[in-house]
């Protein structure tokens, strides 16, 4: 994939990127670079390969699923501007 000058106004565009004329031909060539490196990612053979998320092995501390806070919801309500039975009452914003 190659881009064009215009295809990279179209990005700066559609991004709301303000990108002078003058520098469209550079930006065009850096992101055609760009897009190069990710394209040889592609050719890597990674069959066999198991996907990591950390360079070291961890697990995650559990803890015990209980309540340590609530039971006072008129507390909380009473910080809303406004409230209806024990809720937060908001504008309706879809019709």
């Amino acid at each position: 994939m190659s881009l064009d000058k215009a295809t990279v106004a179209k990005i700066a565009h559609l991004a709301r990127i303000r990108v002078p004329e003058e520098e469209q031909e550079h930006l065009a060539q850096e992101l055609n670079g760009i897009l190069g490196w990710v394209e040889q990612l592609g050719e890597v053979d990674t069959d066999g390969v198991q996907p990591i998320t950390s360079n070291v092995a961890q697990t995650l501390r559990r803890r015990q699923d209980v309540v340590t806070d609530g039971g006072y919801p008129e507390k909380v309500v009473a910080n809303a501007p406004e409230g209806a039975e024990h809720f937060f009452a908001v504008p309706k914003v879809v019709e």
